[in-house]
């Protein structure tokens, strides 16, 4: 029997690393893992629309640094900072509410995406935006896929819907594919998402799979095969 895995789980420690980094802090896994995870969830919340491709979290003994990945940096960071001000004092409010360990030292940094059409969970957004704006869900995935594939470095992309399409009665699922998705390579380098589209007469699933060529590590170093 065939098993489906997380295409990012499947290549942890092979291509991929840890979203969550923890330096010198054992003994306190349970609570650290909750923190991580709930902390995660909320910003992902706040931060919808914001096209943020991934959030990853590092921790020592007392610095707790979130390095947040998205394509639209100045929306998030806003005029002479006071986004970034106002997202550093609402994480650290989280903490209070959630009852975590508040950290002494909290860093959050914002990384920009240079090419948000290969990257699968800004794709996902797209999608999901352009949905819930009730335009036609043919065009959408047909549009996104022509600009996720007219990107130099991506070989491939898959995109899946399913759920009431077009206000249809009965749920079905389709998808639209170019390109090859070698999910059982391991050194294929595959950006994987899911995202769920809100509409009135019910929730669209969405998932994304976009190949970016298969990474050779020489000598310490990582490239990507072309």
């Amino acid at each position: 029997m065939t098993h489906t895995v997380h295409p990012y789980a499947h290549r942890l420690g092979i291509i991929k690393d840890w979203q969550s980094r923890w330096f010198g802090t054992s003994g306190r896994y349970q609570e650290f893992l909750r923190g991580d995870v709930l902390i995660r969830e909320y910003l992902e919340k706040r931060l919808r629309g914001f096209y943020v491709a991934s959030i990853e979290m590092e921790r020592s003994e007392k610095m707790f640094r979130i390095i947040i990945k998205t394509s639209r940096p100045g929306m998030i960071i806003g005029r002479s900072g006071e986004g970034m001000t106002k997202l550093r004092n609402d994480v650290l409010s989280m903490f209070r509410k959630l009852k975590i360990a508040t950290p002494t030292d909290l860093k959050i940094d914002i990384e920009e995406v240079s090419s948000p059409e290969s990257d699968a969970a800004i794709v996902s957004q797209m999608i999901a935006e352009a949905l819930e704006k009730r335009m036609p869900f043919r065009r959408v995935v047909k549009q996104t896929i022509e600009k996720v594939m007219a990107n130099k470095d991506v070989k491939g992309a898959r995109i899946a819907l399913s759920g009431r399409l077009g206000g249809a009665e009965m749920s079905r699922r389709e998808q639209i594919k170019k390109g090859g998705i070698p999910l059982q390579t391991f050194r294929a380098d595959i950006s994987f998402a899911r995202e769920r589209a809100h509409l009135p007469y019910g929730v669209i699933g969405i998932k994304v799979w976009i190949y970016k060529g298969e990474i050779f590590d020489t000598k310490g170093q990582t490239k990507s095969n072309q």
